[in-house]
């Protein structure tokens, strides 16, 4: 087959589908030429999921008919100029647009029309493309004192195949409204509205520039929550500055579609914030569990490649490495800062499972048995009171002491953030009561937390304290494991672990970390291998051992079903304040539950 030169129509169509792969892409390239503009208002209409209609008008510095006439050719831009020795520089790009092809790919595929005032001028001129066919500037009413109005009708109409590919109307819009979300989490001083086939969906007004402004735009476009249990960042390093806010471990989401990073106000998707993310998180979350995160770069324009792609959704950074270290030193840093918070969701979720019983129905009456006198507990409910030591720690849990500066006057543990230990349900619950309210406690998972900590702190110092057993304990595994484990025995050791082979399939246990206690080495060392038999061959145990240290910890903690006495209650109550990320155990569940004493007045009508 012979070569032939495509002509300039078929050209046009076929880098208009690079450029402007769904409606969502025409939004995008109007919403970010408006940005550029200016803009200090943005308002986008679209009707059928942006393919019959999509209008964007913003009050940006407008264009003049000449300009009008330019703006529709390829490759004819204002954002880019040639240096004094005459040089366009493609890496110093300082504006969301470049490229000079979004509004002739729209053209040449929908009817186009723009409309625009310049600022300061009388009149406002008005020019139409329809499926590439390029018309002459006319005057047109516009309501702005300046701006620009872009509307585009019968998107793909003139490539009737990419119409095929199109997805239900309900999913184009939902994509639009998504990419407008984006748009206004990344430029909180502009105002946005979206409105869908006449319903207002989007009504954004403009906040002050900053972490305050920035926070507030956040949570209105994810929710309250999340301005409730975000944590800020604010780092810099080698030129490279992170912002934004990241949410806590125990505000995590199933998926991570609420992962959002900018760069250079430009939102972009990249697989180095979610490897970061995951990096960061490593310590709170379950594999199956994603944090919230809506960070922002700023580093200098020679620093990353925006014209990867001619969408501009991707980016290439010079130093990746030093973007990602940014990144997770600096949430590590947030969340190391959060100390023994737990998310608001929390207690919210316990307040709506309350039911209050109803009206008329009397509750079941029970005696509480000859010994019970008021004022005094119930015997029925109190639980036996017994001293002794909480498992996993290597000294008896003291109760609750004060500092030299508290010395001679009285201290009320129920001042303390997590209050006054009060009793324990089920063996399981420790109920704390604060200044304003009440504090349950998952023993377990509070304590499992603790260990763990200790464990990274006394490995991160070369310490680990190791415990004989009495006598070794073989654990029988698969072969495959048994070499696997044996074959990490060196880096188990730095852990506390001390173990060897004992014949194929078998592993000789003789030390284990003495933060454990008395612990379960047979599920202990089986855990081990599971972890281990999900690595790759070349991944180095080092970058796992925070889950092996996660894993230790869980089988050294205090069990559900411990009776403790008031004084381990109050221990523990006082290690958690005193311990970093205290409010989540190892995978992202809190650790405990506090109620305000309004809330609960509420549930029974006080309120």
């Amino acid at each position: 087959m012979p070569i032939r030169r495509l002509p300039q129509e078929t050209v046009n169509r076929i880098a208009a589908g690079e450029v402007v792969e769904r409606p969502a892409s025409a939004v995008k390239e109007l919403v970010e030429n408006a940005i550029d503009a200016g803009a200090g208002r943005i308002d986008v209409q679209v009707e059928q999921g942006g393919l019959a209609r999509i209008l964007v008008i913003d009050d940006g510095s407008g264009l003049s008919p000449g300009e009008l006439a330019l703006a529709v050719e390829r490759h004819a831009t204002s954002k880019l100029a040639p240096d004094d020795a005459g040089d366009w520089d493609l890496l110093h790009i300082s504006t969301l647009g470049f490229r000079g092809e979004a509004l002739p790919s729209i053209g040449s595929v929908a009817r186009l029309t723009l409309s625009a005032r310049v600022r300061g001028a009388g009149d406002a001129w008005a020019i139409a493309v329809d499926g590439g066919l390029v018309g002459a500037a006319q005057p047109a009413a516009f309501a702005g004192d300046h701006g620009l109005r872009a509307e585009v009708r019968d998107l793909f109409y003139a490539t009737p195949a990419r119409l095929k590919f199109m997805k239900s109307e309900r999913s184009e819009s939902l994509a639009i409204a998504e990419e407008v979300r984006r748009q206004a989490m990344a430029h909180e001083a502009v105002a946005f509205s979206l409105e869908i086939d006449g319903r207002r969906v989007l009504r954004l007004p403009p906040e002050h520039p900053g972490p305050e402004g920035r926070l507030k735009r956040l949570a209105a476009v994810l929710g309250r929550e999340f301005e409730e249990n975000a944590l800020l960042l604010e780092h810099e390093r080698e030129g490279v500055r992170l912002s934004g806010y990241a949410g806590l471990p125990t505000y995590s989401r199933g998926n991570a579609a609420h992962q959002y990073l900018f760069v250079n106000g430009r939102p972009v998707r990249d697989r180095l914030l979610q490897g970061a993310l995951r990096a960061a998180y490593a310590d709170f979350l379950a594999r199956d569990r994603h944090p919230t995160a809506a960070l922002f770069l700023d580093l200098d324009p020679r620093e990353l490649d925006v014209n990867v792609h001619p969408a501009k959704a991707e980016v290439r950074f010079r130093d990746p490495g030093l973007v990602r270290g940014l990144i997770v030193g600096g949430l590590r840093h947030a969340l190391a800062g959060a100390g023994h918070r737990a998310s608001t969701t929390v207690s919210a979720a316990a307040l709506g499972g309350f039911r209050p019983e109803a009206a008329g129905a009397p509750l079941p009456w029970r005696s509480p048995g000859p010994a019970y006198r008021p004022g005094t507990p119930n015997p029925a409910w109190a639980g036996e009171m017994r001293t002794g030591e909480l498992p996993g720690v290597a000294e008896p849990a003291a109760p609750y002491e004060p500092t030299p500066a508290e010395a001679g006057q009285a201290v009320d543990p129920a001042l303390q953030p997590l209050g006054a230990a009060r009793a324990q349900l089920h063996e399981t619950y420790v109920i704390a009561q604060t200044q304003d309210g009440i504090v349950i406690v998952d023993q377990h998972a509070a304590h499992e937390r603790l260990v763990y900590e200790r464990m990274k702190d006394e490995m991160a110092a070369g310490q680990v304290a190791r415990q004989s057993l009495l006598l070794p304990e073989v654990v029988n595994l698969d072969p495959a494991e048994a070499e696997r484990v044996v074959g990490r025995a060196a880096e188990l050791a730095e852990l506390g672990l001390i173990l060897e082979g004992f014949g194929p399939g078998a592993v000789l246990v003789r030390e284990t970390p003495a933060l454990l206690g008395d612990c379960d080495v047979q599920g202990l060392v089986r855990d081990i291998a599971d972890d281990l038999s999900e690595n790759d061959a070349p991944l180095a145990l080092k970058e796992r051992m925070g889950e092996i240290c996660g894993t230790m910890a869980c089988h050294g903690s205090v069990r559900a079903g411990r009776r403790l006495n008031a004084a381990e209650m109050n221990a523990l109550l006082r290690q958690m304040e005193a311990t970093p990320h205290s409010g989540q155990c190892n995978h992202g569940r809190p650790t405990y539950v506090e109620l305000k004493l309004a809330d609960i007045e509420k549930l029974f009508g006080r309120r």
